[in-house]
């Protein structure tokens, strides 16, 4: 990672929270404008002027800010039942006194906290035992707790498989859908008893070979040694993890709004719209979209690249070449785990077929114990999150759990 020296790795850091000090005054005078201008016992704050001010004030705000992770926020206590430097598992424990599936939610790494999965756990709490894989944030983690790469998230999840396992379900959101593929295989090629007995993969680049998207033209038309040169950096001293090379949270995050720059442009003219007409409560709503989704995190270099390189230039896995620690991955070998694919009409960073081509993969499952869902009229986001995932996917989703639960 050492190809740029004085003005490379760490600069780009180091003048992105130079820029974010900068603003500070002009934070200061926006929250000063709120503060006056929407105040309720200011007669200024019922007049056009002065609503428009404070809808001005708010929406620059929102916008400026940066924001720590997220609460989760739902009706269930956190149990944490392993934490590792970059990552810890943990249990939402609920009142429910019934025997539930025990199901393990495999959140992306790709920039954004496990809580972007909020909605996903809330539908899922009420049928099942939910765990979910918390990824810590690279730029807390020092220097000393060593690498993290593809392999290692790999390992993760395969562990956490081995803890919960068996009779455990397994669903990957976005990102892991590739990495649980692989470490599910791991385990049937052991004929390891920990064998999860379903699999849904949702919206995720099983084969990127599949459907041409903005990612994957991204990685076809560009070196991994750009990639490193261009998008990775060092944590700047201030940080936990001080010198630890990483692919920093507020680039994915600018590289996912650039995809729709009008749509994220229209959202915020319907929050300062919504507040100049006194519609707070729809305003709220977006805002906190908002909240969620500024949310990142920092993931290690290698980890990046090494996906890059795996997933997105290679397709190793789809492609047969893949192999973990020296050892061949197939997912041919998977026989007892019932496999379901779920793809979003409308997905434009895992579009389409990518996921589904995990079924020609898994040639080990019989036909009766697979099954594919193509969600109409939803994009990315909408698979894990919205109207559609809760009254379409998440049932379908549980409806197959409960199918194959009992299967030995």
């Amino acid at each position: 990672m050492g190809r740029v020296l004085t003005g490379g790795l760490s600069i780009y850091y180091e003048q992105y929270d130079a820029a974010y000090l900068a603003m500070s005054p002009a934070r200061w005078s926006a929250a000063t404008a709120q503060a006056i201008f929407g105040n309720p016992f200011n007669p200024f704050s019922y007049t056009l002027p002065g609503r428009i001010i404070s809808a001005s004030a708010d929406v620059f705000s929102g916008m400026a800010r940066k924001r720590a992770k997220p609460a989760w926020n739902l009706p269930a206590t956190i149990d944490v039942v392993d934490e590792r430097p970059f990552g810890r598992l943990v249990r939402f424990v609920t009142s429910a006194r019934r025997e539930r599936p025990r199901v393990l939610l495999v959140a992306p790494m790709s920039g954004h906290y496990a809580t972007l999965l909020r909605g996903t756990v809330e539908a899922l709490l009420a049928d099942h035992d939910v765990y979910v894989t918390d990824w810590a944030d690279a730029r807390d983690i020092p220097v000393g707790a060593g690498r993290f790469d593809y392999h290692d998230y790999i390992g993760y999840i395969h562990d956490y498989l081995c803890m919960l396992g068996p009779a455990v379900h397994v669903i990957a959101v976005c990102q892991p859908a590739p990495a649980v593929l692989s470490a599910v295989a791991l385990l049937a090629a052991d004929d390891h008893p920990a064998q999860p007995r379903t699999m849904t993969l949702m919206g995720g680049p099983v084969d990127v070979r599949a459907a041409s998207t903005a990612p994957t033209e991204l990685a076809a038309t560009h070196a991994l040694e750009w990639f490193e040169r261009e998008l990775t950096m060092r944590v700047p001293q201030w940080y936990r993890g001080a010198g630890r090379s990483v692919y920093p949270g507020f680039l994915q995050i600018g590289a996912f709004m650039s995809m729709h720059p009008q749509r994220h442009v229209e959202a915020h003219w319907k929050i300062f719209n919504d507040l100049v007409r006194g519609d707070g409560e729809s305003a709220a709503k977006q805002r906190a979209f908002y909240d969620e989704y500024l949310s990142v995190m920092d993931i290690t270099a290698e980890f990046y690249l090494q996906t890059i390189d795996e997933v997105f230039q290679r397709a190793s896995l789809a492609a047969g070449t893949m192999t973990w620690r020296g050892r061949p991955v197939d997912p041919a070998a998977i026989r007892r785990t019932a496999l379901l694919t779920v793809e979003g009409e409308l997905d434009d960073i895992s579009a389409p077929g990518q996921t589904l081509a995990a079924h020609a993969l898994c040639s080990g499952i019989a036909a009766e114990r697979r099954a594919d869902m193509l969600q109409l009229g939803v994009g990315h986001y909408g698979l894990f999150s919205g109207a559609k995932w809760r009254t379409e996917i998440a049932p379908r989703i549980a409806a197959f759990i409960q199918q194959h639960a009992t299967e030995v």
